[in-house]
């Protein structure tokens, strides 16, 4: 990560909007998402509780009714003259009795028997009896028109297999077809029982009440079916007994393994279930959730609207703060870049009477002393670097005319008078140069200076010196030091070209070359010559070249001189000044 993203996670609006996050939004998203699942859970909840004691209520009546045709079963043994007459019938000496005895019993289970049996309710349809010598008795709320299937094999029927394996105990049989009835097709739902012999607990017969379906659906009307939600009813074995409507077969089958969600192809079912404790039977109702989910998308919408106007409110508050907190300091940011450019004349437009107001009175009397101490530490830098300056300068023009008068003596002893007083004029031309108060010259100047200078040091060299200056128009006008470029022409000559056995030439050259990238425009110039050259490795710069270094850097800051020299080979100077440091003088 950059400096500049740190910094901006570091800020203070930054902060302020984390701590918004925490304390605002991820709250109200939590909310958002929390709550309609709680309500989810709580309409669930609330439903089935509701749903459970409804069920409650209902198989408490489904209870009574099957109380009602237990009750009927055990009708038998409440009168001895019926056991007595079955206890005959079902001997394996009832073909042996009289036709007195045949007689009565007979009476007995055709017509006293069903006075016991009759009852109030018009949904129970009737009574079976099959004592053991294959007779059947039909008792029925109708009459007697109701006749058993002659040759109907009752022994090989589920209910009579029930019936037998529950040895005296009542059996509870599911929904069934009365097919052992002629002329009767209605579907039932029974109570069957084995009668036994209460001495010996021989078997005397089996006896079986049966109930009309709708008595269920009769007692499922308790329970209101809105919206899709269906009722059933599920026997011991979890085969459906009855349903509210006609349920598919995908269907039937997760009730039978009693899946608690159950899935039809377009509808996902809740399931709520309770259980009849005396048949093992099952009521179950099952709630599709496309309901619930309606119920919690009406949540989802009231609770999305008054988050999103709580989130808009709490926005519009924030961003109202942010600004009132961040603007200052972002002012006061401003106003410190502006003093670090060097603009001590701006302030921090104060406002009020807070603890920002009175850091921006503080920043202000900071950058006001501030001021006054840059002023002072400058004017005195400034007299100090002038000081320097001209102490460099004094060492410069002392070093000049002690080479330039050993020159002249050289002409003199050498009889050249005719080049001496060239030499004498141009010398004095060149003092009146240096002799002007000024720190700066145009480069058109200096290379006029230098002219003059090389004019003495050709009159001492002849043919052995050539000299070429060329400096390009642009350049002509561009203020540098004076006597920047004596030193390292003198240097060139004395050092280079003097020490060597051939003709030399130098070259004195000043030209603006254009930047690169992050390289600013520049004056370039260049002093070179083939002379002896040295090593710069082994061999110190003179003073004079130290001197022209340091009054370089007091001129422009950024500026630079390089040296390249081999020997045999000749030396380069090079001297590069930024039009930048130019402009800023």
């Amino acid at each position: 990560m950059t400096i500049g993203g740190i910094m901006r996670l570091q800020s203070i609006r930054i902060k302020l909007t984390l701590l918004f996050l925490a304390t605002i939004v991820f709250p109200v998203v939590v909310i958002i998402i929390a709550i309609p699942s709680y309500y989810q859970q709580l309409i669930t909840s609330q439903e089935s509780s509701q749903m459970e004691e409804t069920l409650t209520a209902l198989t408490f009546s489904i209870e009574t009714y099957l109380d009602d045709l237990d009750r009927m079963t055990i009708t038998p043994y409440l009168n001895d003259d019926v056991m007595r007459s079955l206890k005959l019938k079902s001997s394996s000496a009832s073909k042996q009795l009289t036709p007195f005895e045949q007689y009565e019993a007979e009476q007995t289970l055709s017509n006293t028997l069903p006075k016991f049996l009759k009852n109030t309710r018009k949904d129970i349809l009737g009574t079976i009896l099959l004592p053991m010598d294959n007779s059947v008795y039909i008792t029925s709320p109708k009459g007697y028109d109701n006749k058993a299937v002659e040759g109907y094999p009752f022994e090989k029927q589920d209910w009579y297999i029930e019936a037998l394996k529950a040895d005296g105990s009542v059996a509870f049989i599911s929904v069934h077809v009365q097919n052992y009835l002629e002329g009767a097709g209605a579907e039932v739902f029974s109570v069957a029982r084995l009668i036994k012999d209460p001495d010996s607990q021989r078997p005397l017969g089996v006896i079986m009440a049966d109930a009309d379906t709708a008595a269920l659906e009769k007692m499922m009307q308790g329970i209101r079916l809105e919206n899709g939600t269906i009722a059933a009813i599920l026997d011991n074995k979890r085969k459906l007994i009855y349903a509210s409507r006609k349920l598919p077969a995908n269907v039937e089958r997760q009730l039978a393994a009693g899946v608690p969600i159950v899935k039809d192809t377009q509808e996902s079912y809740r399931v709520v279930s309770e259980t009849v404790s005396r048949s093992k039977w099952y009521i179950v109702v099952l709630f599709p959730e496309s309901v619930t989910k309606k119920q919690l998308q009406r949540i989802y919408w009231v609770g999305g609207l008054v988050a999103a106007a709580g989130l808009i409110i709490s926005l519009v508050l924030y961003f109202t703060v942010s600004h009132w907190m961040v603007t200052p300091f972002k002012q006061m940011v401003q106003v410190m870049k502006r003093v670090q450019r060097g603009n001590l004349q701006t302030f921090y437009p104060v406002k009020g009477n807070d603890e920002i107001a009175q850091l921006g009175k503080n920043l202000n009397t900071m950058i006001s002393q501030l001021g006054e101490l840059i002023d002072r530490e400058f004017r005195a830098a400034l007299g100090q670097r002038n000081a320097e300056y001209r102490a460099l300068q004094s060492q410069i023009q002392p070093h000049f005319l002690y080479n330039t008068l050993n020159g002249f003596i050289g002409l003199n002893r050498t009889g050249q008078s005719v080049l001496l007083e060239r030499a004498i004029l141009s010398l004095s031309g060149m003092m009146r140069y240096t002799l002007e108060h000024n720190d700066l010259a145009m480069l058109q100047d200096e290379m006029n200076f230098i002219s003059k200078y090389c004019e003495l040091q050709q009159m001492r060299f002849a043919e052995k010196l050539e000299i070429q200056i060329d400096y390009s128009p642009e350049a002509a006008g561009i203020p540098v030091p004076k006597l920047l470029l004596q030193p390292f022409v003198e240097n060139a000559i004395i050092h280079g070209i003097e020490p060597s056995d051939n003709p030399c030439l130098l070259t004195i050259e000043a030209s603006i070359i254009s930047g690169l990238d992050d390289n600013p425009d520049r004056l370039d110039i260049r002093i070179a010559d083939n002379g002896v050259g040295y090593d710069p490795g082994t061999e110190r710069e003179g003073v004079g070249i130290t001197n022209v270094r340091e009054r370089l850097r007091l001129a422009y800051e950024d500026s630079g001189v390089s040296v390249e020299s081999e020997r045999g080979h000749g030396t380069i100077v090079r001297i590069q000044i930024p039009l930048k440091d130019v402009s800023k003088r």
